[in-house]
């Protein structure tokens, strides 16, 4: 089994080589995208991103990262 060209382009994107088990590399990804979850929180909490927004904010994030949404066997072909 090997990665479909377009999980490997977007992990790259990520700054993440595909080098591990797609576990591995979901993992990774994941952590990402909490790190900059965390980050727009502490954006909103120090006041850079008003409360009303804040929704939309992390909305736009989501939207960066579409493999969290593919359940690991749609990574492979």
């Amino acid at each position: 089994m090997s990665l479909r060209a377009s999980v490997v382009e977007q992990l790259r994107r990520h700054g993440i080589e595909p080098d591990a088990p797609p576990a591995e590399l979901h993992e990774r990804l994941n952590e990402l995208y909490l790190q900059e979850v965390r980050r727009l929180r502490e954006r909103q909490r120090a006041g850079e991103i008003a409360l009303r927004d804040y929704a939309f904010h992390v909305e736009r994030l989501k939207r960066r990262y579409p493999l969290l949404g593919l359940p690991l066997q749609a990574w492979t072909e």
